[in-house]
């Protein structure tokens, strides 16, 4: 008898301090997160607006995300009026518009493609690299002869609006990008299907008036895309010199693996980079992440980046938190 006393004692004291003392993380309490149901599909910038209604089309048809982010994508590269990616994406210095992309999977599968001229849809040639070749990524002319040979169309990429402004840029020949201006060449996607998925598409025409051959971190898995299953997936925007150098994507996955939110997981890239880079006045870098759970954030250097959320019937812009005001 005073043995199961003892006990009842025990477990009502065991009872009261769980509920005073609260695990530090938890599948159910995350700081600064953002929950959402699935499926859900965020991308940066205000053209991920229209990208994000392309991707709910097969989401909320319980597609796969991974088809999901590829035609999202394919929307803004098609577009000559987004001046950042694809079609109509402002040139380099030498006149060409050169494309980056790459895709992954919720099985790390991945492909990529850098310095592809004439093709008005790059994320669907490194899709096919990822499909039918042994390889990740696929580079200049050899990017262009897999396309052609796979059937893509070979076409001029340079709009007039695009090569009005390149010959007014060749009258001084001033490069200095301004942050937040031209949506920083990029858009990056990910998305979570109904099966609880994850996959990722970056895609870019690269800074305006770069020089010829310059490939930045859009097309390279673990820089500008990533994505581990079992975790969440994250994709950078901004000045890519800058995102390579602490392999920023990966970073922003492998801090939700030890326990941060992605709001969190971001303020963490980002943070990384500035101790590199100490003078960041003209520097804009800014990560999104999309966690298992469906929480999602994101983070810049400066004020002014905003990524686009679709979730339930809600497709809307949200501004992301930064560091520098």
């Amino acid at each position: 008898m005073n043995s199961r006393r003892k006990f009842l004692k025990i477990s009502a004291l065991s009872t009261a301090l769980a509920s005073i003392i609260k695990p530090a993380y938890s599948s159910n309490q995350k700081p600064l997160a953002t929950v959402a149901s699935k499926p859900i599909v965020i991308s940066t910038w205000r053209h991920g607006l229209a990208a994000n209604e392309g991707a709910w089309k097969i989401l909320s048809a319980n597609g796969r995300a991974f088809d999901a982010v590829e035609a999202g994508v394919m929307i803004t590269e098609s577009d000559p009026n987004e001046r950042s990616v694809g079609y109509g994406g402002l040139p380099d210095r030498d006149g060409k518009v050169t494309l980056d992309a790459c895709i992954m999977d919720e099985n790390g599968n991945c492909g990529s493609v850098a310095c592809l001229e004439y093709i008005k849809n790059p994320i669907a040639v490194a899709r096919k690299v990822m499909e039918k070749t042994p390889h990740v990524m696929l580079v200049g002319k050899g990017a262009l002869d897999f396309a052609l040979a796979n059937g893509f169309k070979k076409m001029n990429l340079l709009t007039p609006a695009s090569e009005k402004d390149w010959k007014e840029w060749m009258k001084t020949s001033k490069y200095k990008p301004i942050i937040n201006i031209e949506n920083h060449d990029t858009i990056g996607m990910l998305a979570l299907d109904q099966a609880g998925n994850l996959s990722g598409a970056c895609t870019t025409s690269g800074l305006a008036y770069k020089m010829h051959g310059r490939v930045g971190d859009s097309p390279i898995i673990g820089a500008g895309l990533y994505i581990d299953n079992e975790i969440g997936a994250a994709c950078a925007t901004g000045l890519g010199e800058a995102v390579i150098k602490v392999v920023g994507s990966h970073v922003v996955v492998e801090m939700m693996r030890q326990g941060k939110s992605p709001e969190e997981a971001c303020k963490i890239a980002v943070e990384r980079i500035m101790k590199k880079i100490k003078d960041v006045k003209d520097l804009q870098v800014g990560f999104i992440a999309l966690n298992k759970n469906g929480e999602y954030g994101g983070y810049s250097i400066h004020k002014g980046f905003d990524f686009a959320l679709y979730t339930g019937s809600e497709n809307k812009m949200v501004d992301a938190k930064n560091i520098v005001s």
